[in-house]
């Protein structure tokens, strides 16, 4: 499955926002430094979705606030 979110790094506190079926905002505490606020997009998402981390890989975005998601499930 592929999904669409917009991260928002150094935020005040860690939250997912589901807007529709493919679409999530993120925001995570941790800022966009050496992959850190990726990791955590991605430890938000695992739990959203109750899977392993292991199973979400970002395809595209690395360093852009707009990024797309595979989710294995």
């Amino acid at each position: 499955m592929k999904i669409f979110v917009k991260a928002k790094p150094n935020a005040k506190e860690e939250k997912l926002e589901k807007i529709d079926e493919e679409h999530f905002i993120v925001s995570v505490k941790e800022p966009p430094v050496q992959g850190r606020a990726n990791a955590a997009i991605i430890k938000v998402l695992a739990l959203y979705f109750l899977i392993s981390p292991s199973n979400i890989r970002i395809i595209s975005g690395f360093t852009s606030k707009s990024k797309i998601l595979d989710i294995q499930q």
